[in-house]
């Protein structure tokens, strides 16, 4: 059974909560696969990148948490995780980088959500307290460095096996929470890039000859 310390007051049973997480992590990484091929933006590559490695490591380390028990781990994506990715797979360039990073944010939003139900309530409270003041302040550390002051702990169990997921849970949090955090700095600067207004009349790399009639026309008269 799982303890009381857990943040979710109807935590799902083992078996329900592996297939759930092994399920989101397995859809993280085939949609960052995908992204390592079909990516324009090099930032967005390389953010697929450290999601396809760090949440390989995790499904890694949650099959051999679960080795031995009863609980039956998805072989591929279920409806709603395939549909996503057979939409993505049909995007190109910027509309694929910009769903991409979109799928990121929701589903690592998901992710932490399931996760923070194995947490301790206070420690995660004040893990997100410390968290936020990092960010605000460009100090948030890497996603494999613990903080030195605040460290997110498993909730209590007295259940062995839960209390391996549960310590599994907490390992996973931060990494979840700072691929979260990198999404949205990646929307952010996409959204800034394509709200940029363009001028006709600057473009360096169009010869003048090449150019529309009157742009050459408006362009002699200045001269």
């Amino acid at each position: 059974a799982v303890g009381t310390g857990g943040a979710g007051a109807n935590v799902k049973s083992d078996d329900d909560f592996v297939r759930d997480v092994a399920m989101k992590n397995m859809a993280e990484i085939e949609l960052s696969r995908m992204a390592l091929d079909k990516a324009t933006n090099p930032d967005v590559k390389a953010f697929a990148q450290r999601v396809v490695s760090d949440h390989g490591a995790a499904g890694d380390k949650l099959k051999s948490v679960v080795a031995g028990q009863p609980i039956e781990w998805p072989a591929q994506l279920d409806d709603k995780h395939g549909k996503t990715a057979e939409e993505l797979g049909r995007k190109q360039g910027a509309d694929f980088d910009r769903d991409y990073v979109e799928a990121m944010i929701e589903g690592h939003q998901d992710l932490a959500a399931k996760l923070e139900a194995r947490l301790d309530v206070q420690s995660l409270a004040d893990w997100k307290t410390a968290a936020a003041a990092r960010t605000r302040s460009n100090t948030l550390p890497e996603p494999n460095t613990a903080m030195p002051d605040v460290q997110v702990r498993p909730g209590k169990s007295d259940n062995e096996g839960t209390a391996k997921i549960n310590r599994w849970a907490a390992e996973t949090y931060p990494v979840a929470q700072k691929h979260l955090d990198a999404a949205r700095t990646l929307e952010n600067a996409m959204k800034k890039r394509s709200t940029r207004v363009v001028s006709p009349f600057s473009e360096p790399d169009r010869p003048l000859a090449t150019q529309p009639d009157d742009v050459q026309r408006r362009a002699g008269a200045a001269v």
